[in-house]
Parts: C-alpha cells; structure tokens; sequence
C-alpha cells in the first residue's frame, strides 16, 4: 500500500502515548447490489464495537464477544490489529509497543456482509483518531471529514476494493472507484448516493459461510464486450433506482457477471434468489454470500419476509430489517 499521506488530510499526526483510548463504532455492509460489482457498497444497522487502548506493557491482548469468538486470532494477527499497524505505518509512525483491543461483535463472519472490511475500518480509524494530534473527544467538522477520508483509503487499499470498506465509513449508499493517482486526486473516489426515503432491505442469512478468496476464484478473467455493456447499463439503472425511482430496483438488479458464476458455491442461496425475483421482489446476492439481501420499500418488507418462508424453510435463514444507517464509522470517544 502507497498512499501520499501529504495529501490526504490537513490532521497532523502524533505518536500516541500509553493511556490513550479510542472506542469506535463500524456498521455492516452489503456490496455489488447486483450489478455494482466492487463499486457499490450500502451500509446495513448491524454494528460492530470496538476499544483500543495504548499500554505500557508491551504486546498485544485481544478480547472477543459475540460473532468470531473461538474462531478468530486473539493476538498481533487479529484483522484489527494488523489493520492498526498498517494504518500508524501509513502515518509514518510506529506501532505502539503495547495494546489492548476489546471487541464486541455482531456482523456475522463469512456471510457476505463484510465482516473483514468492518474490521479493517475499525483499526484504521481507531489508529486515526489515536494519531490525531488535533482530534479530542468525539470527532466532527472537517477533522472527522478528513479522518474519514485516511481510514477510507487505507481500507479500501486492505481490502482490495472499495465497495464494502466505503460504505462502513460513509454510512448510506455509496459507489467508489479506485484507480492510480494523478494530479493530487484520491486513490479511491467515493460518492454518497442521496437514497429514496422509501427505499428499505430485508437480509436472509444462512448459517453457511463462504470465503471471499473462494467466491472469488470461480468468476471468470474476462468477458464479452457484450455481458460488459449490459452490465454497465444495469449499474446506470441501479443508480437511479436506488436515487429516484425505486420501481425499478427489480430490474436494474439484474446481474450478468458474478451471481450465476457463482451458483454451485451457494445453491440455497439461488434457489430463494430466484424464488424472490419471480415474485417481483428485487433480490441479490449480498457481497461474496451466502447471504441475500432484497432491496424493497419501507410497505413491502413484511411481504417480503411472508415470501421468504413461503419460499424455503424459515428457519434455514436469520431474516431481519435492519435498515440502511444514514452514518457510518463513527469514534465514540478518543481520549490522548
């Protein structure tokens, strides 16, 4: 990762001392919404928690509750962790010599929600706003415009790509695109989609997990020019769908590139998806899967959660509402 830190921000940084303390708050997201394939991300109001404090004991101690307990690393290797060097590397300063992180969890782990971008936001701006020499209690103004804008470029070059990782740190809708730096512009470019008051999403969530790397490793290098072109009118539409018009959020999610590629990895995800969208209901795959996520109105979620287990067996999926937060990554509290 090569970031010209001199241009992201106006912030200056400090080597955080032992006491100082940050507790963040990141929200879950669902990514490609059909056809936005690694561009377009919309943060869902389940949240992850997190503390970080700076210790004079050296070395790292990790506590974990609730999604990822006995499964995730609870030392230098946890996702968070390794996140927080790379972001206080990225600043130009060293990591401090003792840390303790506490994490309280409820994006479920390898289910297409983006569990890791979560985590990769939650150390990044947790090594932000313990870094910010200027930032003292809660960010606002431009001093959270311009953290915000390091953590989104610092995650978005973790994670790969931008979809998941901006809208956690945005909040709402979001679509990014990464490129090479030029004349000073941004690695990734985000913009916050002004979504329809009426637009709302139901999420199905089965108790399978999917790797990214897998889901991944199934789609193709290359297409037609022609699968190129409808998928590129699609995302257009998806846009205005989401923007303007959400009648027709079933036909702009119509995707061409990853989601029937990816059958074999998530049959049961399919079949519902395909039961859903012949209803009229306008059902994705959300992220990498297994999970689906169905875009509808405020008026039609309870159909939609009738349809569901007129569909399948009910309780083979975690279905809830839990709607589209207007913001994202937030520091509740930074002490220095």
């Amino acid at each position: 990762m090569t970031l010209d830190q001199g241009q992201l921000t106006p912030l200056r940084w400090a080597q955080p001392e032992p006491g100082a303390s940050v507790t963040v708050t990141v929200p879950a997201s669902s990514a490609n919404l059909g056809p936005g394939f690694d561009s377009v991300g919309l943060a869902l109001g389940v949240w992850d928690e997190a503390s970080v404090t700076v210790t004079d004991e050296p070395g790292v101690v990790v506590e974990v509750q609730g999604e990822g307990v006995g499964a995730v690393p609870l030392d230098e290797s946890h996702l968070v962790v390794r996140t927080l060097a790379a972001t206080f590397a990225h600043l130009g300063l060293g990591v401090p010599p003792g840390l303790h992180l506490r994490c309280a969890n409820a994006v479920p782990h390898g289910r297409g929600l983006g569990s890791s971008a979560t985590a990769i936001v939650t150390g990044a701006l947790a090594a932000v706003c313990l870094a910010a020499a200027d930032a003292e209690g809660e960010l606002t103004g431009t001093t959270r415009e311009a953290a915000l804008d390091v953590v989104n470029q610092v995650a978005s070059a973790l994670e790969g790509h931008p979809d998941n990782a901006s809208a956690s740190v945005y909040g709402g809708a979001t679509i990014s695109v990464m490129g090479p730096r030029a004349q000073g512009a941004p690695l990734t470019r985000t913009v916050r989609l002004p979504l329809h008051d009426e637009i709302d999403v139901v999420v199905c969530v089965p108790g399978a997990q999917l790797s990214t790397a897998h889901a991944r490793s199934v789609l193709p290098q290359s297409v037609s020019l022609a699968t190129a072109a409808q998928s590129t009118a699609r995302g257009g539409l998806l846009t205005h769908a989401l923007t303007t018009d959400p009648s027709l959020l079933l036909e702009a999610t119509v995707d061409v590139l990853h989601q029937e590629q990816r059958r074999p990895s998530y049959p049961s995800s399919m079949s519902l998806l395909d039961g859903l969208r012949a209803r009229g209901h306008a059902a994705v795959i959300s992220g990498a899967g297994p999970s689906l996520l169905v875009l509808t109105t405020r008026g039609e979620v309870d159909v939609v959660r009738e349809a569901v287990g007129e569909l399948d067996d009910v309780r083979a999926w975690q279905v809830s509402a839990p709607g589209v937060p207007d913001v994202g990554a937030t520091a509740l509290t930074v002490v220095h």
